[in-house]
Parts: C-alpha cells; sequence; structure tokens
C-alpha cells in the first residue's frame, strides 16, 4: 500500500513526518514551512486509515510500517534523512526500521496495546471521531488549540476510519525499543511515556528530552520548546 504524502520543499536533505492517531498531515501544519526554511524537502504521509490514504480493515502495526517504507522508497529522498513520529505514528516509524541519520520520536513508549474487542474499539474509536470533528468541542478540552490547530484536526476526523485502527487494537502487542542514538521527546508529565520508559530507553542509548507542562502533541502547546529540543532537526543547516 502506498500512503498519501505531502511533498513540499526543495532542499538538499530530507523530513519524514508521521501523525499520531486520529491526525493526518496537516497535523504539521506549523512543523512543515519551519523546516522548508531550514533547507528541507519535507514528506508527511497520511497512515493507513487517515487523511486520504487507504483504509485496510486488516491492519497490522507491521502492514502500516511496510506502506511507510514502501511509500519512501517510492519518493526518492535526499540524505541526510530525518524521521519524526508522534505517538502512534511513532510506534510505526519505530517499526519501519528507516535508515535515517536522526531519528525523533514524540511523546510515545513505542508500545500498542491489542487484544481489544473489535465491535467495542470500532465504536469507541467511531465515538472519539465525532466529538473531534467539532471545533467548538476540540477547543474546550484542548485551550492550547488555535483555531487552526481545531479546524485541522476536526478534518483529520472527520477522515480517520475507525475501522482500520480498531483492527491494530484487536491484533498482537507490540512493544518496540528505540535504536541507540534516537531521540525522544516528551511531554512532562507524560500520559503515555514512563518512567520506566525514559530509564529505559537512556540505558539503551536514547536521549530522552522532557518538555514541562506539554500537551501530548508537544508542538501544539509548545512550539519554540518542541523545535529548541531537537536542534538535530531544527538548528540552522550548515
Amino acid at each position: 500500500m502506498l500512503l498519501h504524502t505531502t511533498d513540499v520543499g526543495r532542499g538538499d536533505k530530507t523530513a519524514l513526518l508521521l501523525h499520531g492517531l486520529m491526525g493526518s498531515t496537516e497535523s504539521w501544519w506549523r512543523v512543515i514551512p519551519l523546516l522548508v526554511d531550514r533547507g528541507y524537502r519535507v514528506l508527511a504521509m497520511d497512515l493507513p486509515g487517515h487523511g486520504l490514504s487507504p483504509r485496510d480493515p486488516d491492519l497490522t502495526v507491521a502492514k502500516a510500517a511496510a506502506s511507510v517504507a514502501a511509500t519512501l522508497r517510492e519518493t526518492h529522498p535526499q540524505r541526510p534523512l530525518h524521521a519524526l513520529g508522534h505517538s502512534y505514528g511513532a510506534t510505526v516509524l519505530a517499526a519501519a526500521a528507516i535508515d535515517a541519520d536522526v531519528t525523533v520520536y514524540i511523546d510515545s513508549a513505542l508500545s500498542f496495546t491489542g487484544g481489544h474487542d473489535r465491535a467495542q474499539f470500532t465504536a469507541r474509536y467511531e465515538s472519539d471521531r465525532r466529538n473531534r470533528q467539532s471545533t467548538d468541542w476540540l477547543r474546550s478540552t484542548r485551550p492550547f488549540y488555535t483555531a487552526r490547530d481545531a479546524e485541522v484536526e476536526a478534518r483529520a476526523a472527520a477522515r480517520f476510519d475507525p475501522a482500520t485502527s480498531a483492527s491494530i487494537s484487536c491484533g498482537d502487542d507490540v512493544t518496540l525499543m528505540p535504536e541507540r542514538g534516537a531521540v525522544l521527546v516528551h511531554a512532562e508529565p507524560s500520559n503515555w511515556v514512563t518512567d520506566d520508559d525514559k530509564r529505559r530507553f537512556a540505558a539503551h542509548g536514547v536521549s530522552v528530552r522532557g518538555i514541562r507542562s506539554a500537551a501530548h502533541t508537544v508542538w501544539y502547546s509548545h512550539f519554540d520548546e518542541f523545535t529548541a529540543a531537537v536542534p538535530e532537526v531544527f538548528g540552522q543547516y550548515s
């Protein structure tokens, strides 16, 4: 499966962006222009069942990762390649084992709990989808959202396929280890990354960086702090 990809910028290095659950390529709307200004060609992909990418009622994390890898091969990215994944997208990125020069995982323990009831999780995702299509609901539950943040996330929810993500929730548990030298940027405190995760990742040679009081979607609530936390990606290109 090839994924819908936003491909912008003509720089001589590449940034691969993978959004979180129920997001889309538009979730990176503030990040993409900054990367282009920093000299990147940006490849932002809609994961299966999200945005304008195909649906798959039998999706697994491994299949999603294979789709990312196949789409990346089709785009012929320039080197160096820097890859960023948020939450569920970070887990897919880890499973894809992309040969990136810099890999950044955002507020993710790189794990996914499976074994759930398909009908129950399809209904749960459908309920979340309905709520998130309301910009008023989004801004009342996420006061740090700008009007545009709410618009793009409401549009992402409208395009989200509950059955595709429910398939992953009904499959096997997934637990992955980031590669040595990777970067983990997490909210502090985080509902997704535990202290044990941080210690385990750090012991494996991962640079663990917290942003105090940030939301799960770190760059929405703390954009400047997020970009400053990853100078390997957002620093001036020389």
